[in-house]
């Protein structure tokens, strides 16, 4: 497994990410011990960082998993809280549920623009001084848009960005692959650390996972990546790549025979731009909710690129 730091924070990670959000009740539902087993796997394999949210809902499984476990593990969790009430009880719940007194790294959740960041100041600020306290190591922002990129990328409380960045730029709100990349660009050499969301695309980029991964892990200033995880066998497939191997025939098929399909996440708003996208008509809105058709859907991805929260997604 290859490591970098995290920037100028001092943090040292693997660069294969485990993102837990694909093992937890908004995804695949597995139960806390199967959930904690793959985890476990990819912590034995030489992972040692892990991402996940308060939304996600799924401290028990990183819980459990760290159990008995003596090697450091980095650990991020993020929150939508705005205020520093309310981030003060997401830190709190953090260090309980994950049974950590320190977190190594705590995101503000999905921020878009510099107006979101100056609404989120309270909550930054609560951060900052848990950090000064010892409570946090390192904190910064999650982000699906190019601008709160380049606007955490000069702010120097800022020590972390995870920013969605992809080969085929799938889910950028506010420009391109190349915007994307020029704003992290400038984070990287103002000494941020980043680390990659979506590099699969939400899962769009799934039948070239290679190609897709390989794209990612070779830009430079990404010093790591977050690949949501569901089987053992993904993990291992993952591991190998990421470590310079190239993995098991075997397991290489298992996870190209993996039965994928469409998921609309349950915040979506019903804005239609997906119904309109579709060229197979395979989408539909029903009761202010878009609606998949998985015998007319084809899997190709297109809705995703237009869906500005980022609720499509293959499985």
């Amino acid at each position: 497994m290859q490591y970098r730091k995290l920037g100028r924070s001092g943090i040292t990670v693997s660069r294969l990410c485990f993102g837990s959000l694909t093992i937890g009740p908004l995804q695949a539902g597995l139960s806390i011990s199967k959930g904690a087993a793959l985890i476990r796997h990819a912590l034995e394999l030489g992972v040692n960082f892990i991402d996940t949210a308060k939304a996600y809902n799924n401290y028990p499984y990183i819980r459990e998993a760290l159990k008995g476990w003596a090697k450091e593990v980095v650990v991020t969790t993020k929150s939508y809280d705005y205020t520093a009430e309310g981030m003060a009880l997401s830190l709190e719940e953090a260090r309980r549920e994950l049974d950590r007194d320190v977190i190594d790294i705590f995101l503000l959740h999905e921020q878009e623009t510099a107006l979101t960041l100056a609404g989120h100041r309270p909550a930054l600020d609560y951060l900052l001084e848990a950090k000064q306290r010892g409570s946090v190591r390192a904190v910064g922002i999650s982000t699906h848009a190019v601008e709160a990129v380049r606007v955490a990328g000069t702010m120097p409380e800022i020590d972390i960005i995870h920013p969605i960045y992809n080969q085929g730029g799938i889910g950028i709100l506010d420009g391109s692959r190349e915007d994307m990349l020029a704003a992290i660009k400038i984070a990287h050499n103002n000494g941020k650390g980043i680390y990659a969301m979506k590099a699969l695309g939400g899962g769009h980029l799934v039948s070239e996972a290679k190609k897709a991964l390989q794209f990612v892990m070779a830009t430079p200033v990404i010093d790591a990546v977050a690949v949501g995880m569901q089987t053992l066998t993904e993990v291992e497939v993952n591991v190998a790549w990421f470590s310079g191997r190239q993995p098991a025939q075997e397991k290489l098929n298992q996870v190209k025979r993996k039965k994928r399909r469409l998921i609309i996440e349950e915040w979506c708003t019903g804005c239609g731009n997906c119904v309109r996208r579709c060229p197979q008509g395979a989408l539909r809105l029903i009761e202010n909710r878009a609606i998949v058709d998985p015998e007319t859907c084809i899997l190709c991805g297109y809705c995703a690129g237009v869906c500005r929260d980022f609720c499509i997604k293959v499985i």
